[in-house]
């Protein structure tokens, strides 16, 4: 990284799962799937030499598994697990087909039964966002965040994009690499990025990004 760069914090989206290809609202323990793990382990390379200097993860076990990867690669850091960076919770729509429920899961302002309304999960984010501001501000270098499409795009609302940073709007992919400026106004100056992922480890295109 260059030393005369902004202090960054590197969002981090999980491997692909088998319940993202089937696009089904996963239940927290889903794991990465076979194509997840490589994926995983191709953005740890990719971050290895980033100047990384810690890495957190929301606790869920696909978030957990990419995150492992990447401390894999970045000698003397260990990941710290948060409940706050998870996903919006669905509720008892987990574990079901996206495509039968009776509203769109991913854009609905109501809770799920059982689960968590869009503005509860705004306000989770706003917290957690603040947090991991906090955070980064005394590590000295770039914090990595690993957590899910829904709740990486709640960060990014409303922050400022830098010329060729990247289309806004765009689904987030799985292992996709996003860098924001640690400093107000918080600039993304790259998003949505999955350069590592060479031919073959690319997910499908009918692929959820959330839930």
């Amino acid at each position: 990284m260059d030393q005369n760069a902004p202090m960054q914090i590197i969002l981090v989206r999980h491997g692909e799962t088998v319940l993202n290809a089937a696009r089904v609202l996963q239940p927290p323990d889903t794991p990465l799937s076979a194509l997840g793990l490589q994926q995983a382990g191709a953005v740890a390379r990719r971050l290895a030499g980033d100047g990384v200097a810690g890495i957190v993860s929301s606790d869920l076990a696909r978030a957990r598994q990419t995150a492992e990867a990447i401390t894999g690669r970045c000698q003397n850091l260990k990941v710290a697990l948060s409940p706050a960076f998870r996903e919006r919770d669905f509720g008892d729509w987990r574990g079901l087909p996206y495509d039968s429920l009776p509203a769109d899961a991913l854009h609905t302002e109501a809770a799920p039964p059982g689960g968590e309304s869009a503005a509860d999960f705004a306000a989770r984010c706003r917290q957690a966002w603040a947090a991991l501001l906090s955070l980064q501000a005394h590590l000295g270098g770039a914090l990595v965040v690993v957590s899910h499409g829904l709740t990486i795009g709640q960060w990014l609302a409303g922050l400022p994009l830098a010329p060729g940073a990247g289309q806004r709007g765009q689904r987030l992919g799985n292992t996709a690499v996003t860098q924001v400026d640690a400093t107000a106004p918080h600039t993304v100056r790259l998003f949505n990025c999955t350069r590592h992922l060479a031919a073959g480890l690319q997910e499908g295109t009918g692929s959820l990004s959330g839930g």
